[in-house]
C-alpha cells in the first residue's frame, strides 16, 4: 500500500508555514488547484479563494509570515483514495507577538494524481476573531425571552 497524499500534503504545508521551505509543497500542488479557506478577509487577507498554483504559494507565504504552528491534532479523519475529511484543532502563535492562538478547522480535500487539487477550509472564525482581538465580542441578542 502507498502513502496517502494527504501525508504528504501535511508534511509540506507544516514545512512551508514553519520553515519557509516552499518546494515540497509545490510538487504537490496540482497546476490548476483550486483553493478556499472561508474567514474574515478583511482581517485576515491570506484567505479566501484562490486558483493556480502559484495563487496558492502566495497565500501559504502570507500565512506563513503571520503564524508559526505549534501543534495539529486531528479529531476526525475520512479518507478515500482520491479525497480527505479532517477535523483539527490548530494551536500557532503570531509571528509579531507570539501570541498564541486555537482554532478549529474542517478541511476537504481532493487529489488528482497524487496531488491537491481541490481545497475547501472552513475555520472557527468566532472565536479567532475573538482571540486575535483579545477580547470578547459583544453581539446583541436575538430573539430574547420578554
Amino acid at each position: 500500500m502507498t502513502e496517502h497524499s494527504l501525508w504528504r500534503l501535511s508534511r509540506a504545508l507544516h514545512r512551508a508555514i514553519n520553515d519557509r521551505h516552499f518546494d515540497a509543497l509545490a510538487a504537490v500542488l496540482d497546476d490548476d488547484i483550486d483553493w478556499a479557506i472561508y474567514g474574515p478577509i478583511d482581517m485576515f487577507p491570506f484567505l479566501g479563494a484562490r486558483l493556480g498554483k502559484e495563487a496558492v504559494l502566495d497565500a501559504v507565504r502570507q500565512i506563513a509570515n503571520n503564524v508559526h504552528i505549534r501543534k495539529l491534532e486531528r479529531e476526525t479523519l475520512m479518507l478515500d483514495e482520491s479525497a480527505a475529511a479532517t477535523m483539527v484543532r490548530c494551536a500557532m502563535t503570531t509571528q509579531d507577538s507570539e501570541k498564541p492562538i486555537t482554532a478549529r478547522l474542517a478541511q476537504f480535500m481532493q487529489f488528482r494524481a497524487g496531488k491537491l487539487s481541490r481545497l475547501r477550509i472552513l475555520i472557527d472564525t468566532f472565536d479567532l476573531v475573538e482571540q486575535t482581538l483579545g477580547h470578547p465580542i459583544d453581539l446583541p441578542r436575538i430573539g430574547s425571552i420578554a
